[in-house]
């Protein structure tokens, strides 16, 4: 079996995914099989396995880091919330159901023989197994039933190492109270601390260093400096959806909504030098953009009503009739249309109407698409933009219009009506094509020039910023320790059982 090194933090956003990711990325450089591997994620970025199955985002990108294809058995369990209450719940990559999170709770110790038929084939085809925590092992009320922190390093006979996360403060006190809060049992297996995200000097936090692996005995392995690689995040609280670069001369707004899923859809844009992009979820920051951006959600018909009842949805269809270009993606691109019917009570039973600007009509199914795809836009303004990506989505959609785009198969998909789209493609502008094609399309109407220097492919500038960060990791980390705590747990005759 593989050896393993397990990644839990002190609270959700202490960098667990960066870290696993940079380590997939160190260990392939090493020379090692390495694979990713968390048991349960809750997540709405999600994405899709060459064989048409359903994982969380960060799981594919730290396959890609490892230099693998991303694999269902990476990500056994996915938890996609639906509401304050409840997620629509993913098993091997299929949809099992929706589930309250009381009736999630009491069922999921069912799920651990699907975890470890994952894990364990994992483990039988990899020299490393780089496992990622959930939350805090420290969420005590949780313990009984875990299945993806304490709970799981101990199934499977883990090392741990603890993340913190300077940045929000408190660093000392998130290592100290985590580990203070675990079973002595627990706490023999954490094998060292690490502090996350650190800007300044670090011979500032020497003595504090001490001090801290006196009062928990855990040795401090490194300190992990802020690192400037851009790394798809997977939670919708990402920074990213915070950040606005000043003095771009093409204004492109991104409606927040809510349930907001796959916004990671829009990143690429952020690379042309011309283009801004603006999160907005308030009709006072709309202003006037340049072309305004309906991203997917998980909760389509609910997120529809919140347009309405924040105004956004008048102000979307005023900007559309002033001429001001809309693209609507997966759930937007439903939004878009004519009407939402809901016969079986995936969303919510009933009917809605959308907001009118594409002669579509969706209605919800049971049923999940999922599925790779290459494509090439047929839209006028875009068109010739190849294009890859991926469908995730539940809905049907009709139309007699102009497609947005032709898949490999001749299949088309999405609609245009005048300077109104929409399409079912996430990823589209991943390929870098449709980035140029938006950008001088913009460009003319607005009867300016903008760089006609080609962005670059997305996934050649993840692959530089895997380095970036794998690279910064590395130099911080204490490797040759990590490397001897995994040979200690090392047992190549063991598959674990529950």
């Amino acid at each position: 079996m593989a050896k393993r090194i397990m990644i839990q933090g002190t609270m959700s956003g202490a960098g667990k995914s960066l870290l696993v990711t940079a380590l997939c990325r160190i260990f392939a450089q090493d020379g090692h099989r390495v694979a990713p591997f968390k048991s349960q994620n809750m997540a709405l970025n999600s994405f899709v396995t060459p064989d048409g199955l359903e994982l969380g985002r960060a799981q594919a990108v730290q396959a890609e880091a490892a230099g693998l294809e991303c694999d269902v058995r990476m990500n056994p369990i996915l938890l996609k919330p639906s509401s304050d209450t409840g997620s629509q719940l993913i098993v091997n990559g299929e949809v099992r159901g929706h589930y309250a999170a009381a009736e999630y709770f009491k069922m999921k110790r069912g799920l651990i023989p699907d975890i470890l038929a994952a894990y364990n084939s994992l483990a039988a085809e990899n020299d490393i197994i780089v496992i990622e925590g959930a939350g805090s092992p420290a969420e005590i009320n949780l313990r009984a039933d875990d299945i993806v922190n304490m709970g799981l390093a101990e199934i499977v006979n883990a090392p741990v190492l603890l993340a913190g996360d300077i940045d929000r403060g408190g660093v000392f006190a998130q290592l100290y109270g985590t580990v203070a809060l675990l079973r002595e049992e627990e706490r023999r297996r954490v094998k060292g601390t690490i502090i996350n995200k650190f800007r300044g000097d670090v011979e500032l936090l020497r003595p504090g260093l001490r001090q801290l692996e006196e009062l928990t005995r855990v040795p401090v392995l490194g300190v992990v400096p802020w690192v400037r690689a851009d790394v798809d995040d997977e939670d919708s609280l990402a920074p990213c959806l915070e950040q606005t670069i000043c003095g771009r001369v093409l204004d492109v707004a991104v409606i927040r909504l809510p349930h907001i899923s796959n916004f990671t859809d829009f990143a690429p844009l952020r690379e042309h030098p011309d283009i801004e992009i603006r999160y907005v979820n308030r009709t006072d920051k709309l202003e006037t953009p340049d072309m305004i951006l309906l991203p997917g959600t998980k909760n389509t018909m609910e997120d529809l009503l919140w347009l309405r009842d924040s105004g956004l949805a008048e102000a979307i269809k005023a900007a559309a009739e002033a001429g001001i270009p809309i693209l609507g993606v997966c759930g937007g691109y439903q939004m878009l249309g004519h009407t939402l019917r809901d016969p079986m009570g995936v969303e919510r039973q009933g009917t809605l109407p959308g907001l009118g600007l594409l002669p579509v009509d969706t209605a919800f199914t049971g049923e999940k698409t999922r599925a790779r795809e290459n494509a090439v836009c047929v839209a006028a303004p875009f068109a010739g933009a190849k294009l890859t990506g991926y469908e995730i989505h539940m809905g049907k959609t009709e139309t007699d219009t102009a497609p947005f785009c032709r898949f490999e198969d001749g299949t088309t998909d999405g609609a245009v009506c005048g300077h109104v789209f929409g399409t079912y493609l996430h990823g589209l502008f991943d390929s870098g094509e449709l980035v140029d094609h938006l950008a001088q399309y913009l460009a003319a109407r607005k009867g300016i020039t903008v760089s006609d220097t080609p962005v670059e492919p997305r996934a050649a500038y993840r692959n530089r910023q895997y380095d970036l960060l794998a690279d910064a990791v590395r130099e911080s980390l204490d490797m040759p320790r990590v490397y001897e705590i995994m040979e200690e747990y090392a047992d190549e005759n063991t598959s674990f059982r529950y």
